[in-house]
This record gives C-alpha cells, structure tokens and sequence, in this order.
C-alpha cells in the first residue's frame, strides 16, 4: 500500500488550502483515513479522521474543528483535507494515514500508534 499527499504550500492567515492523498495497492474503500500534522520541533499529532463506510463518520482535533473538512471520494482512491480561515500555528508537516483494521474513532482516541500505512508529508505553511 503507498499513500501519495499532495497540495501543500505557502499561504497567508485566513487563507485556504486542500489536500489530496491518493491510496494505491489496495482497495481504498476497506480503510479508515486520517491526517496528521507534525509542527517544527513538535511531536506528531492528530488532525481529522474519517470512517471507510457510507455516511461516513468523522473527527477532528479541537483545534481545527469548523475550520478543516475531511472527506473521501472512493472511485477516486482519493482523501481530502479542506483547510480554511489558516493560521500561522497551523504550519506543520502534515501526513495522510490509512488503515484497514481499525475504526476512525480508534484513530481519534488512540492516535499514531495505530495507523500502519503513512503518506510522506506535504508541508503547509502559513505566514501571517
């Protein structure tokens, strides 16, 4: 399985920005997605996740919650992350993750250490 995150870039506060995360090797609909973001200097930490089933169930990070839509499209193989009203705290290296065994409430409340397959980071940076 391999995760290609795409969309990064620099952008000022309060602007928009959407990433992309493609899963191949698999069949896509079998897994929960999540994304992640790792600040400079920072630990990784969790950002949103989604449910792999028809009215899909999702969870975001307090800190991004009513600013971030996640979301999937199956037929293209494709996870979304809609970022808006950006900040400059929200600069970090952010990570697609994906994984067939568990739910997207596990990933929530049990974060990285339950994902098996990640992306290789596209960064976000946002200046203010």
């Amino acid at each position: 399985v391999q995760l290609q995150a795409s969309g990064g870039g620099l952008v000022q506060a309060g602007g928009s920005l959407r990433l992309s995360c493609v899963l191949s090797g698999d069949t896509f609909s079998t897994y929960a997605m999540g994304w992640f973001r790792q600040p400079p200097g920072e630990e990784r930490e969790f950002v949103a996740a989604i449910s792999r089933y028809v009215g899909q169930t999702t969870y975001y990070a307090d800190s991004v919650k009513g600013r971030f839509t996640i979301s999937r499209d199956n037929a293209k193989k494709t996870a979304y992350l809609e970022m808006n009203s950006l900040m400059p705290e929200d600069t970090a290296l952010y990570y697609c993750a994906a994984d067939p065994r568990v739910r997207a409430s596990d990933i929530y409340y049990r974060g990285a250490s339950v994902i098996d397959f990640w992306g290789q980071g596209t960064q976000v940076t946002v200046s203010s």
